[in-house]
């Protein structure tokens, strides 16, 4: 299958620069079986979710991992930290993301000092706890294509409400049009709502170099998996639905068994997995997946197709550009359902 059969066009209106007025005022769009689509508001998921059902949520958080550093010339070095590669458990060697391949070291406002080596990987100097000198002196690393820099309002927008474990350079964003309200409605209604864990990390992003989606390889993300969910999941009366590619990712790569472990106990499965989900994956355990509108060509969009079809998903696509959907991470949904 070629990459270029998951293009689309769309204007560059409908992409979404800045979040909803609300975290559940986005519309969303259900794609239920063989049916025509229908378009609602993100509200409206607690009609589509029934007793038994299952919701499984990724709880990763966001850290404003870009940073804007100085060189001792005066020069300025853009970083984004990527994953804590630290051998010690000290939190200071990361692997960066940086234009160019620059050696040397970098200062940054508040007290966080970096040495980098190639553009690829720093050693941080800091005083404290990183997370507070995060919070003191980056930014939250908004995806590219929303041209403007980072301020206050994304460090809550771009951020889940249940996000509680540091380690993701980019949001789970399919999630991030629950509130509490909403995920509390879904409770009462007797909806099972769970979370694992699934670190976000340059893979889900890098652009596909190859003309053949096959030939494209993912690069491994890390994740967590409580042994008592994994039997529930696998007892469970309803339908499991992920929220978002990334929560889908960790899940089918748990259950195809296509991970790593890295680290596991009596309790939990830490692993990582470079499982990448196209037309032709047959799911192991998921029945219903929410997602965003996702950019031309895109694994994300190529997980999409393989769970309700690539022709269907793109006619969807096309009604939500004729319909002024807003496009990718401060969109609006889509509920994906086998059909009952």
């Amino acid at each position: 299958m070629k990459v270029s059969d998951f293009d689309f066009s769309m204007p560059e209106r409908l992409v979404a620069t800045e979040p909803a007025p609300g975290r559940d005022s986005s519309r969303l769009m259900v794609l239920n079986g063989g049916a025509s689509p229908e378009h609602r508001e993100f509200p409206d998921i607690l009609e589509y979710l029934h007793p038994g059902d299952m919701l499984l949520l990724n709880d990763t958080k966001v850290l404003p991992y870009r940073l804007h550093g100085r060189k001792p010339t005066g020069g300025a070095v853009e970083l984004l930290l990527v994953r804590d590669i630290s051998q010690d458990g000290s939190g200071k060697h990361w692997e960066v993301l940086s234009k160019g391949s620059y050696t040397g070291t970098l200062e940054f406002t508040g007290p966080l000092w970096a040495n980098v080596t190639d553009g690829a990987v720093a050693e941080l100097e800091y005083e404290g706890e990183l997370e507070a000198v995060l919070d003191s002196c980056g930014e939250m690393p908004l995806p590219p294509y929303i041209k403007r820099r980072a301020d206050e309002r994304d460090r809550k927008w771009y951020q889940t409400v249940y996000a509680r474990r540091p380690g993701s350079i980019a949001a789970p964003t399919a999630g991030l049009h629950f509130t509490e309200r909403v995920l509390e409605g879904l409770r009462e209604k007797g909806v099972l709502v769970r979370e694992l864990t699934l670190h976000v990390g340059v893979g889900t992003f890098l652009p596909i170099r190859s003309e053949l989606v096959e030939e494209h390889g993912m690069e491994p993300e890390r994740f967590e998996i409580q042994r008592a969910l994994a039997l529930e999941i696998n007892a469970l009366p309803g339908r499991l639905i992920t929220v978002g590619t990334t929560a889908t990712r960790a899940v089918e790569g748990y259950f195809s068994g296509n991970y790593e472990p890295w680290g596991e106990d009596d309790d939990t499965v830490r692993g990582s997995t470079d499982i990448f989900i196209h037309p032709g994956y047959e799911f192991r355990a998921v029945q219903g997946i929410l997602t965003n509108f996702h950019l031309p060509r895109s694994t994300p969009l190529m997980l999409a197709s393989a769970f309700c079809g690539r022709r269907r998903l793109l006619s969807a696509y096309s009604a939500a550009v004729d319909r002024d959907y807003r496009f990718f991470s401060y969109g609006d949904a889509m509920l994906l359902l086998k059909g009952i």
